[in-house]
């Protein structure tokens, strides 16, 4: 691979030994390891713990020779979480795709791990290599994170430069990468369609993101030729129960009242582990069409885009239940769910909102309800 990508690029088998050596004498990430596997077990076991943890890693470091050992590793726990955490996981439109040649797939945003992990485990389920991901570096604050980030297959988004010349730079060598995984490396791509989750339910892509991919193109070829040539394809990823939806809401409130926001260091990385253990519900994953029209611009692209995945997005009973808990009535407009699915929605949102305060349930409630809005418009 080009040496002008090794700052962003995910690592390569090359890349193993020294790697995965770094993170078994990493001691954050075998405390964080034990607290995650053995939650249950009392705090005075955690540093026998840690030594099994460390020791079993090190006997599983021999059968790791590649990537793709990595990820054979991790797949079991992939599972484990699918059937401990959803109540089912079904995927749409991927065998009407072409996917003898490599797609970038382009999807809303809801939960900064699991959807490009469940992009990820539809191309699994059909025998599909999985994806490159785009990780912003706001995620790379702990070099065990990093490690582990770039372990799997992710490639990083520079967001950190201040200077304009010096963001330039980082957007053009991002767009070049982009190209380059995808015709010279023959690899499928996840990127989402906004910086950041979609925290209001409200799924928009920006064009910004669609004028980053085209700053790679040759100045003589038409903006629409390049664009096709990306073979960008929209993905709806929709989930029942949203088990981050409560630091969302105090998130968007915080916002609202006090103007700003300050993130803690550790917030996304409780917000990955909080996604990943927390009750989803069903979740779908449907795949659109391969974009192929005439662009004029970035702002046309993100309008395909958004038509494919507003048209493609799964509503579950926990939409129609957040609009009566919202109006205070029964208020079904269609017969897409009975009563009784909507009421066993309500109970598990009242439980989640039950101690929250008024303004934290509206706004919960009011991200569920978007979807009752996006299909009826």
């Amino acid at each position: 691979m080009n040496a002008k990508f090794d700052s962003i690029r995910p690592f390569n088998d090359c890349d193993l030994p020294q790697v995965l050596g770094r993170l078994i004498q990493n001691r954050q990430l075998m405390d964080s390891l034990v607290a995650f596997r053995f939650s249950t077990w009392p705090r005075f076991c955690y540093p026998f713990l840690r030594g099994v943890t460390r020791l079993y890693l090190s006997r599983q470091r021999g059968r790791i020779k590649s990537l793709r050992d990595f990820q054979v590793l991790v797949e079991p726990y992939m599972e484990r979480m699918i059937e401990q955490t959803t109540d089912s996981f079904t995927v749409s439109g991927l065998d009407k795709l072409d996917l003898s040649q490599p797609c970038m797939f382009v999807s809303n945003h809801r939960d900064i791990a699991l959807d490009p992990a469940f992009v990820n485990w539809s191309l699994h389920l059909s025998g599909q290599d999985t994806v490159r991901i785009a990780v912003g570096d706001n995620l790379l604050k702990q070099d065990w994170v990093a490690d582990l980030i770039r372990l799997n297959k992710c490639f990083i988004v520079h967001r950190s430069a201040k200077d304009r010349r010096e963001k330039l730079a980082d957007a053009k060598l991002l767009s070049e990468y982009i190209f380059h995984t995808l015709k010279n490396d023959a690899q499928h791509i996840w990127i989402a369609q906004r910086e950041g989750r979609a925290k209001d339910g409200i799924d928009a892509t920006n064009p910004a993101i669609v004028s980053m991919l085209s700053l790679n193109k040759p100045k003589e070829q038409p903006f629409s030729d390049y664009i096709r040539s990306l073979r960008i394809v929209p993905v709806s990823i929709s989930y029942e129960f949203d088990p981050c939806d409560l630091s969302k809401a105090k998130e968007l409130y915080t916002t609202e009242v006090e103007g700003s926001y300050d993130k803690a260091d550790s917030e996304d990385i409780r917000s990955i582990v909080d996604g990943m253990v927390g009750y989803k519900g069903r979740v779908h994953v449907s795949f659109g069409q391969i974009l192929d029209s005439e662009f004029e611009n970035a702002k046309g692209v993100a309008e395909q885009i958004d038509g494919q995945i507003k048209h493609n997005y799964r509503r579950f009973p926990s939409a129609d239940a957040a609009v009566q808990m919202l109006e205070g009535k029964e208020s079904v407009k269609d017969d897409l769910f009975s009563q009784q699915q909507i009421d066993a929605a309500k109970m598990h949102l009242a439980s989640r909102l039950c101690d929250e305060l008024p303004e934290i349930k509206k706004k919960v409630l009011s991200m569920y309800a978007v979807p009752i809005k996006i299909v009826g418009e």
